[in-house]
């Protein structure tokens, strides 16, 4: 039988890793928001997937490098950190560090504020952020469980400011690889509806039967494969029994990488 786990080097840690500047704008968008986020979920549509049984989360943080086409572009950072009794955040910074993409100092930060409720992780809030030497773009979400809504501001383009009405089981794009890691089994089939920077999109994973085996560092992980097609793109997430965060994420486009992020290791949160 294929053995499923792997042993990272350091699995604790006292602390996570800094606040970065779109939670921070979470943090903000929260308090001038109506209160009474856990309140009134959407009623669940046809269309929305079967309600998984209910799964701890923990705090982590995770350490990735950032390639393309097989070069080093940079490194990441993903976490997901407790911030009240009720509420978590998942936060994900890519930092362009070599190349045309470290001379331009392009830097990404996306954070979910989100609780769970009926066994799914429900989003509260999302933030996205990009940055480089000459610009700087922001966009805010906020899920209005009990209006029923969720609606962008900042830097987001006109046609996706409206307010887009919410179906329980709507996750945001951060989200979505947290439920991939909770929900995924060989020859699964996941579906989730992604409402996230104004955008509404059907997100239909399939898991593979078969494990294959992932290298990372100097350890061996043997992992499922979680892939998604969507007219010339494609996202891919290798995701490894008890490991909390993706081993791998890569996304392609007409056939070319756009990035790929692969664990260097993970640390559990104190």
């Amino acid at each position: 039988m294929t053995d499923y786990r792997a042993t990272p080097r350091r699995r604790k840690a006292r602390r996570a890793a800094p606040m970065p500047m779109a939670a921070l704008a979470l943090a903000c968008a929260l308090l001038a928001s109506t209160p009474g986020w856990t309140q009134s979920p959407a009623p669940a549509s046809a269309s929305t997937a079967a309600t998984p049984a209910p799964m701890a989360i923990a705090p982590f943080v995770a350490q990735y490098q950032v390639f393309k086409d097989g070069s080093v572009l940079g490194d990441a950072t993903m976490q997901v950190v407790r911030n009240d009794d009720r509420r978590w955040r998942v936060d994900l910074g890519m930092r362009g560090t070599k190349g045309l993409i470290g001379l331009a100092g392009i830097n990404a930060e996306q954070s979910t504020v989100f609780d769970v409720a009926g066994g799914l992780y429900r989003p509260l809030a999302q933030s996205t952020l990009r940055k480089s030497v000459f610009t700087r773009k922001q966009t805010v979400g906020v899920y209005d469980w009990r209006a029923g809504q969720a609606r962008w501001t900042g830097d987001v383009k006109e046609t996706r400011r409206a307010p887009i009405a919410l179906q329980a089981g709507d996750q945001s794009g951060l989200l979505i690889n947290l439920a991939v890691i909770r929900d995924a089994a060989p020859g699964k089939a996941l579906h989730y509806r992604f409402v996230d920077d104004g955008r509404v999109r059907e997100h239909n994973y399939n898991v593979s039967t078969e494990l294959e085996e992932v290298k990372v560092g100097e350890l061996n992980y043997s992992a499922m494969r979680v892939t998604r097609s969507s007219g010339n793109e494609e996202n891919v997430i290798w995701v490894v029994d008890g490991v909390p965060t993706p081993i791998r994420m890569l996304q392609r486009e007409n056939g070319a990488d756009t990035y790929d992020l692969r664990l260097v290791e993970y640390k559990g949160v104190q």
